[in-house]
Parts: C-alpha cells; structure tokens; sequence
C-alpha cells in the first residue's frame, strides 16, 4: 500500500517540479501555434506554468502522424505480448515517479494529495497495466458455419482515436482510454481538459520513454474551439471517446453526423441517488458510505450519490450518523495529508456550486472562495439541489414514505449513471437494483465497481459504449467477419 509523506515533503517534491510546458507530438515536446495558456494552482491562485497550445493546425498535424504510425503498424501490428511488454514498462515508469505524479495532480486541481496518492495514482497504474495484460489473453472467434466454409470474427484496432478528458480526474481518466486504447493496438490523441494538462504531457513523455512509438501517443493542451472541435470533426479521426458534461459530450454527436461518421462513446453526467429503505441495517456504516460517495473528490465527480433519498422510519438517526462522520472530513491545503477535500477547480465552479448553498444547512453550507466544506441540506424533491448536479459536497437529503416511493424517486430524473441501495432484505436488493435504471448499482456500499465491470450510464449520463472492463477494450476495435470457402472447385460454381 502507498504511504503518504508529509506535508513538508509534498512541498519540496513540488518546489523542483519541472513542469511540462508544450504539445507532446510525435514522439517529442513542440511548440504549438495556439495562444499560451495559465495553469492556475486553484488552492492558492497562482500560475503553476505557461502552456503553449495547440491549435487547428497542430491537430492536423498530429493526426497526420497519428495515421502515419498507425499504417507503419509499429504498434498497430506489434504482436500483442510486445505491446503487453511495453505497456508494463510504462507502469514501472510511472510507480518510479509517482510522488511526483501525485503532486503535479494536486497542485493542478486542487485535488486532496492523500486522494492522489492512495487512489488516483495506483488506479492509474492498475488501469494500464489490467488492460496491458488482456492484451494476449482476448481471443476471437470460429463462426458456426458448417463444413463448407470457415468464419472467422476477429477484432481489430479502429484507427486513429481522439480522447477527450475531464478536468477531476486526470490521470485516471486518461489512463481509462488509453490503456484499452494503446492495448488494442490504436494511435491515440488527447485532448485534456485546460485547467489539468500538466499529467497528461507528462505521461506521454514517460510513455514514448518506455517504447510507446511515436505518433502512438499525443498530447494537445487547448481549449474547445481550437481542439476539441477540430478532432470532433476531422475526417482521418476514426473515433472519439469523450467524458465530461453531457451538454458538451453532444457537441461531439454532431460532429460525428457532420463529418464521417466516426464512433462516438459518451461518459457524461449524473444525479445519483443512495437509496435507504426501511429496513437498512447499520445506520452509522450507512452514512460511513453515504459521506464517501457525496463528498469524496469535493463532489466533482459524475458519479458522486448527491442524493439520499430515505425512508422516513430510518431519516433522523441516519442524519445524526451523517452529522457525525462528516465532521471527519476535513477541507483545507490539497497538499496536507490530514485533508480529506482540497479546491474546487477554479473560481468560476466555485461560484457555480456557492449558488447552490442556500437557506439553513444541517452541516456546512458557507463557502470560503474555492474551498467549499461537506454540506448537508434537508429539501424536497423538487428543490434544483435535488435535481440539478451540482458537481460539488453538496448533499441533498429526500424523505419518502414507502420503499416503492423511494425507487420511483431514484428513477425521477434525466440521469443514470449510479445508484446505491441500502437494505437489510435480499430480496428488496435485488428487486431494487434490477428496478433501478442505472448502469452501475451498488447494494449496502458505494462503489464505481472495478476495472474489470464496464462503467457507463443509462440516458443522458452515457452513449455508445462503457469504460472498464473487456467491454472497455472492445470499443477501441472493429469487429471484422473473415469467410473463407471450403468447397472444392471441382464441384461446380459454389454461389451464396
């Protein structure tokens, strides 16, 4: 297991941080042709680095390369156990160097450290290496055709593949698309979100240092218009994994129709609700799970449970127990270990999430500019808190008078990515989370599952496909149908 340093030694790793400055494109640091960019530290306000960024024309060209390595078949057509090689190459590299990792993530999102170094970074490094491992252990397929002909179903890389990240969880997301990405045998552009770049160029380097070829993996800091809709809509990009807010993960939908039709694969946003019905067992391990999922990473996650939807008979105690286990997580300097919530990424979102905090909060409630305490709200259920996400610790606690209302509820929304139900009864689990329309529902805990169960969300939380799992390795392919006919010549004209 990781064990965390101290805040003293967090903060030297980060005073002889050397930053990553420029587009990592074909196999090296280049100069884009974009504007330079800030990158703010959102704890304290400062500029962490000035990034060059690229461009419409630095798209073209790195996908120029992109293709250009993928029709070298350097990778593309490297037999799966040398990819295998170099991907477990790439996490010894990053397991080196993961204080340093964990910091540059921190600094760059206001990220609690303990929450880099104890989950980001190793999950990280299981993603990649999960997938690296699949890698010559997935077979195809024989078709059942008979005896007059072989079919063969086979999988290969799509092409080129352009990854659109979030800005909460950086690396991690990054290594959720290109682990199975890379593992398939793809050239893979990425775009990261503005406010985080700084992890994502420098795993590119770290990857092209333990023989990722070049043009296989590249890096472009920039914003939307000069980025992300270039790759969205260039006609040589073969796929697009995006995740982040479900209004901008449409834009990419229509950038697919109004170019060539490229595969699309949305993990978007949530309201997720945990769900206590009447009979749950263990209030104080109820709320132990219910404060992790609403709060941890400041909230800013998609699949956060910013709704507790509870049955009136179990409402008070649970709230008392809530009450008490939330006075545990404390928010303060990201790089101090004793904090369990750092900032919210910047000033902007901090005042999206600071209008939300109104009337009297059971615990919380008052904003100290970027930093937001866990905050706990009673409302009804057509309160926005209760509907709308928040993206921050804002918890929202439903009353419901029957177990049957509190499903109902759970379903009441344009969201579903997770759920979490609370029982103490087998049978109104399983009734439960089959009634639940949500991609990932979990029973008396909180969870996202692990890397082996796909992730992905019902309605407009997701489209096209699912991270994790063999799934996940799966939509970076083709699927291709090989017919090859055994009959012999000498009987005539054989015609399907």
């Amino acid at each position: 297991m990781t064990e965390l340093l101290t805040r003293e030694e967090y903060a030297a790793i980060a005073s002889d941080l050397d930053l990553p400055a420029t587009p990592f494109v074909d196999g090296k640091y280049r100069r884009g042709s974009g504007p330079d960019m800030e990158t703010i530290n959102p704890a304290t306000g400062e500029a962490l680095n000035t990034i060059s960024t690229a461009a419409r024309d630095d798209v073209d060209f790195a996908v120029s390369k992109a293709r250009e390595a993928f029709d070298r078949g350097e990778w593309s057509k490297r037999p799966p156990s040398e990819r295998k090689d170099v991907l477990i190459r790439l996490c010894k590299l990053i397991t080196r160097r993961r204080h340093e990792f964990a910091v540059m993530e921190s600094l760059d999102s206001g990220k609690p450290i303990r929450d880099c170094e104890l989950i980001d970074i190793p999950e990280t490094i299981h993603t990649i290496k999960w997938h690296a491992e699949l890698i010559d252990k997935v077979y195809d397929q024989v078709g059942p055709s008979g005896d007059e002909a072989i079919s063969m179903i086979v999988r290969e890389p799509i092409g080129v593949v352009a990854c659109i990240l979030p800005w909460n969880f950086p690396l991690l997301m990054m290594a959720w698309k290109i682990g199975p990405a890379l593992a398939a045998g793809n050239s893979v552009i990425v775009k990261p979100a503005e406010q985080t770049s700084l992890t994502a160029l420098r795993l590119a380097e770290v990857a092209h240092m333990a023989g990722i070829p070049r043009g296989v993996l590249q890096v472009l800091p920039g914003d939307g218009p000069q980025v992300g809709a270039p790759l969205g809509l260039h006609a040589d990009v073969d796929m697009v994994s995006f995740t982040g807010s479900t209004e901008t993960g449409r834009h990419f939908l229509r950038y697919s129709a109004d170019s060539n039709l490229k595969k699309v694969v949305l993990e978007c946003g949530g309201k997720n609700p945990a769900v206590v019905l009447s009979d749950a067992e263990n209030l104080d391990h109820v709320a132990s799970h219910v404060v992790q999922a609403a709060f941890w990473n400041m909230g800013e996650n998609c699949s956060a449970n910013s709704r507790l939807i509870v049955h009136r008979d179990v409402k008070e105690p649970l709230i008392e127990c809530l009450v008490a286990r939330m006075r545990d997580w404390k928010t303060g300097d990201p790089l101090d270990p004793a904090n369990h919530l750092g900032a919210l990424i910047d000033k902007e979102h901090a005042g999206k999430v600071a209008g939300y905090l109104k009337g009297d909060a059971l615990v919380g409630g008052i904003a100290d500019g970027v930093f937001v305490p866990p905050t706990l709200y009673e409302v009804g259920q057509a309160d926005p808190r209760a509907r709308e996400e928040i993206f921050g610790p804002v918890l929202s606690v439903i009353e419901v008078a029957t177990d049957d209302e509190a499903i109902a509820l759970a379903n009441d929304t344009q969201y579903g990515l997770a759920a979490s139900v609370f029982t103490g009864n087998v049978r109104k689990a399983l009734r439960a989370a089959r009634d639940i329309r949500a991609g990932t529902v979990t029973v008396n805990c909180y969870g996202e599952g692990d890397i082996t169960t796909p992730f992905g969300g019902y309605g407009q939380s997701g489209f096209g496909g699912r991270d994790n799992g063999v799934q996940a390795h799966d939509q970076f392919t083709e699927i291709k149908t090989i017919w090859i006919d055994l009959t012999d010549p000498k009987d005539g004209d054989h015609v399907e």
